[in-house]
């Protein structure tokens, strides 16, 4: 499985800031003596491919860090040079892999997931929409029609919802946490909403319950993988209660299902935020060894 890194290229945050943005390297270092996994450092995405996605003054204004002060508390990180480098690569980063899954079968963005961007507002520690402009861009390039997007971050993405309603070969699948983050929902295709506690039984029969027939619905020739770590029981943000077993066995079961049915798989980890940092870093490379199982490949070249 190709992945995508982007983690070399950091950025200044406060002291005690709450994303965590060490987790990226030690996800990259571990993935990199994972069998089965080829590291490759992404690309920028390029301001023309960003513009697919979001509107001419947003990105501009990200470029020349000309955001407003409540833009900037709204996005939850400060306005830096740097900043914008990585979000400009983690977002390359799942373009690269939208191509390598639709040859390979299966790739990954060590990263991204950045599913609270809007056309025209970054909010949630997502600056630009990684998954849209990757479609975007693929489906300038006609390589991929119909996709489905597969959101198990504990929060729903509604910036992706905002930016894919209306598109008719778009189809949107989120099992997300109720109350929680963000408090304003974008309604999507399919959005499962769990309350707080809900355990690994109960999530897991409501994930085999829908993904199903969100596939049939979908018809897709590319699948985007949200897989958050922040369901997690030890999670700050998160609230669902999984065990670490318990999301093994989501990736598991999104994986069989998506396997079987012969769709290409663009993976990306998305969010987590344990309070041991430690406890993201496994999750997250379990999902990637688990994700290097897919048995099937491309036999045909996509329409």
């Amino acid at each position: 499985m190709r992945a995508f890194a982007h983690d070399v290229y950091t950025y200044p945050l406060p002291e005690g800031h709450r994303f965590p943005l060490g987790k990226y390297r030690m996800v990259r270092e571990e993935a990199e003596r994972l069998d089965g996994v080829d590291v490759h450092e992404a690309d920028a995405a390029g301001w023309d491919d960003l513009r697919r996605t979001h509107s001419d003054d947003w990105v501009e204004r990200v470029r020349r860090g000309s955001l407003e002060r409540r833009e900037q508390l709204a996005l939850g990180l400060p306005w830096s040079a740097e900043l914008v480098e990585r979000a400009r690569r983690a977002t390359g980063a799942t373009v690269l892999a939208a191509r390598a899954a639709l040859a390979d079968g299966i790739a990954a963005n060590l990263g991204g997931g950045t599913h609270h961007a809007f056309a025209d507002v970054g909010r949630g520690f997502c600056v630009f929409n990684d998954v849209v402009t990757a479609l975007r861009v693929l489906r300038a390039e006609s390589l991929v029609g119909r996709v489905l997007v597969v959101d198990v971050d504990v929060h729903q993405g509604d910036g992706t919802h905002a930016l894919l309603a209306g598109d008719a070969a778009s189809f949107t699948l989120s099992v997300n946490g109720f109350r929680n983050y963000p408090f304003r929902r974008v309604p999507g295709d399919v959005d499962v909403d769990l309350p707080d506690g809900t355990g690994d039984d109960r999530y897991l029969a409501a994930l085999e319950e829908v993904l199903p027939d969100a596939l049939r619905r979908a018809r897709p020739e590319l699948c985007f993988v949200l897989a958050g770590a922040d369901p997690f029981e030890g999670d700050r943000l998160g609230r669902l209660a999984l065990t670490k077993g318990g999301l093994a066995a989501r990736d598991t079961l999104v994986r069989d299902t998506l396997d079987d049915a012969g769709v290409p798989i663009c993976l990306t980890l998305a969010g987590g935020y344990a309070e041991n940092i430690r406890d993201t870093v496994d999750i997250n490379v379990n999902t990637l060894r688990v994700f290097t199982r897919v048995s099937r490949r491309v036999t045909s070249e996509p329409t």
